[in-house]
């Protein structure tokens, strides 16, 4: 086999893997179970940002870089207005377009809870998309923010962050919040298992049958262990995959 027969192979199972994250992300956008059974790292994701959600989602709430809109159907019972806002529409109905440092079509004081969930990495001057929620949160507000620490390179060039605790609190602080939680989301076996997940059922989802199988063997043999391991040795507190914080706006 030539080089140019290996890499043209190498870049269509590429495109493929690509191709089936994609499906993945838009057939499963809502069901929250099947995506904590998808990878370790969304079990951690999904299991901290659901409870935050059901605790403090109510009235105005903007969900910001909604993505897929994976929470969508979890937070419309309980609040008054659902408002999706992203850089780019990758839903069926996204309201607002318009990037985290830029919400001008947000009024001022106008949103009782904000999400921002797996954005801030890709933002250049997260300081100032802190301030544009501080403007768009009325006072007593709350944003639930989660951030990664592990993460490979994704979504390039527009990959410019990883998070620490301490930074987090720096950040809410200096914008006007408090932090009320804040919570790790797995650790390095999460991590390296996420990286396993992606690889199974990427080469798998576009093969209907196929995909049952990847996904039984990849919940049992990744995903259970991966999320074991981060509990048993709480490995997360000096290596986290990521965090989940709930911060409150300041009334001043």
């Amino acid at each position: 086999m030539s080089d140019t027969d290996s890499g043209g192979r190498r870049s269509r199972w590429a495109l493929r893997i690509a191709e089936n994250r994609r499906s993945i992300d838009v057939e499963l956008a809502d069901d929250h179970d099947a995506r904590m059974g998808l990878s370790p790292a969304l079990h951690g994701l999904t299991s901290a940002v659901v409870p935050a959600l059901r605790a403090h989602a109510k009235g105005v709430f903007l969900d910001a870089g909604c993505g897929t809109q994976p929470f969508r159907s979890l937070v419309e019972p309980q609040v008054g207005r659902y408002i999706s806002y992203d850089i780019e529409a990758r839903a069926a109905k996204v309201d607002l377009l318009g990037d985290v440092e830029h919400m001008h079509a947000v009024a001022d004081r106008s949103i009782d809870v904000a999400l921002c969930s797996e954005v801030l990495e890709h933002v250049p001057h997260p300081h100032v998309a802190m301030a544009e929620f501080a403007r768009t949160i009325r006072p007593g507000g709350v944003i639930v923010l989660t951030v990664p620490f592990l993460a490979r390179l994704h979504e390039e060039p527009h990959d410019y962050f990883r998070y620490t605790r301490h930074g987090l609190r720096r950040l809410l602080d200096d914008a006007g919040f408090d932090v009320e939680e804040l919570v790790e989301t797995g650790s390095l076996f999460s991590f390296v298992g996420h990286q396993v997940s992606l690889g199974l059922l990427g080469v798998a989802w576009h093969r209907r049958r196929l995909r049952r199988i990847a996904t039984a063997l990849n919940r049992i043999l990744v995903v259970r262990p991966c999320v074991a391991l981060d509990r048993v040795t709480r490995a997360g507190r000096l290596l986290p995959l990521g965090y989940v914080v709930v911060g409150k706006r300041r009334l001043n």
